[in-house]
C-alpha cells in the first residue's frame, strides 16, 4: 500500500509540475487575469462533474459564510499572484518560496486552529525562513514582485488550507469548490478587458490543459491519501523541484543556482522534520499531515471532503 500511495503521489505532483509548467510557457504572452479567468472556464465542467456524485443534501449556503468567505479570497489571491510568480521567476525559485507552506501552516494552525506547537517545530520553522531567506538573497540580489507574489501565494493558500481544516467537516463539499472557482471566474473576467490578447487555437488547448492537469492532480492525490498514510504522501511534494530543474535547464534555460539550491534543501529539511514530528505518537496537534491542499490553481480539487474517514 505504501509503495502504491507513493505512486500516486508522485504521479500527482508530475500533473501539477505540468501545470505549473504550461503556466509558465504561456505567462511570457498573456495576463495571469486571463490565463486564471480561462482555466476557471473549463475548470467547470470537471469540477461539476465531479460534485454531481455529492451525495450530501443541502444548498450552496455556507455554514461558516465569513470563513468561506475569508477561505475564498485566500485561494482566489493564491491563484492569481502563484501564476504571476511562474510568470516572471525561474521554476526552481517559485517552488522554493511554495516548500515553505508546511512552515506557514505550523504557525497559522496556532492562531486559527488552537494547535500547541513545540519547540522542536519552532526550531524547524525558523530553519526553514532561513531557507527562505537564503533562496531571496536580500541585498545581494535584485528582488522583484515575482518574489513577492510567491512568496504571497505561499501565505495565502496556507491560510486557505488552514481555513478547510477548521470547517471542511461543516461544510458541503460543493460550497468549498466552487465558491473559488466562480470568484476567480467573476474577478478575472471583470478585468480581462483591460488584459485581453487574442489566443490561437493551440494556446487555448494548452489553458484547457492546466484545467485538465489540475484536476487529475487531485484524483491522483486524492488515491494517495486512501492508499497510504500523510507522513509517507506529503514529502512527495518536493518531487517537484526535480521537474522544475528538468523543465527549467531544457526549456527556459534557467540553472539551479546555489544560493537556491542551499535555501531549498533548508526549507524541504524543515519541512520533512515538521512531517515527522508529526507522525510520531498519536497526537491530534498535526496541522501540516491534516492540511492536505494545493489552492493555487483555480482548477485544483478540494481533496479535504473526499478525505473526510481518513484521519
Amino acid at each position: 500500500m505504501a509503495l502504491r500511495s507513493i505512486i500516486f503521489a508522485l504521479l500527482a505532483f508530475a500533473f501539477f509540475a505540468t501545470h505549473d509548467l504550461i503556466v509558465k510557457f504561456l505567462g511570457g504572452s498573456y495576463s495571469p487575469v486571463q490565463l486564471i479567468f480561462f482555466s476557471s472556464l473549463m475548470s467547470f465542467p470537471l469540477v461539476t462533474a465531479m460534485l454531481m456524485r455529492d451525495p450530501t443534501e443541502g444548498n450552496l449556503r455556507p455554514v461558516n459564510p465569513w470563513w468561506v468567505a475569508a477561505r475564498t479570497l485566500a485561494s482566489v489571491s493564491a491563484a492569481l499572484c502563484v501564476f504571476y510568480a511562474f510568470s516572471n521567476l525561474p521554476l526552481s525559485q517559485v517552488y522554493a518560496l511554495l516548500f515553505a507552506m508546511p512552515l506557514l501552516i505550523t504557525v497559522l494552525s496556532v492562531p486559527i486552529l488552537g494547535e500547541k506547537v513545540g519547540i522542536h517545530r519552532w526550531g524547524a520553522v525558523v530553519l526553514g525562513l532561513c531557507g527562505v531567506l537564503v533562496v531571496l538573497r536580500p541585498g545581494s540580489a535584485d528582488l522583484e514582485l515575482g518574489h513577492l507574489a510567491g512568496l504571497m501565494a505561499a501565505l495565502c493558500s496556507s491560510f486557505a488550507s488552514v481555513v478547510v481544516r477548521r470547517i471542511g467537516r461543516q461544510e458541503r463539499s460543493v460550497v468549498l469548490m466552487l465558491y473559488p472557482l466562480a470568484l476567480n471566474f467573476l474577478i478575472m473576467g471583470s478585468a480581462l478587458a483591460f488584459v485581453y490578447k487574442p489566443m490561437p487555437i493551440e494556446h487555448l488547448g494548452l489553458v484547457g490543459l492546466i484545467a485538465v492537469s489540475a484536476f487529475v492532480a487531485g484524483l491522483f492525490l486524492i488515491a494517495a491519501y486512501r492508499a497510504g498514510e500523510a507522513a509517507v504522501v506529503a514529502p512527495m511534494q518536493y518531487s517537484q523541484i526535480i521537474w522544475a530543474t528538468i523543465f527549467g535547464y531544457t526549456l527556459f534555460n534557467e540553472t539551479l543556482d546555489s544560493a537556491t539550491l542551499i535555501g531549498t534543501s533548508l526549507i524541504i529539511l524543515s519541512g520533512i522534520y515538521i512531517v515527522w514530528r508529526e507522525s510520531r505518537g498519536r497526537s491530534n496537534n498535526t496541522p501540516v499531515l491534516r492540511t492536505r491542499q494545493r489552492n493555487q490553481s483555480p482548477g485544483a480539487i478540494n481533496i479535504s471532503p473526499f478525505l473526510r474517514k481518513k484521519p
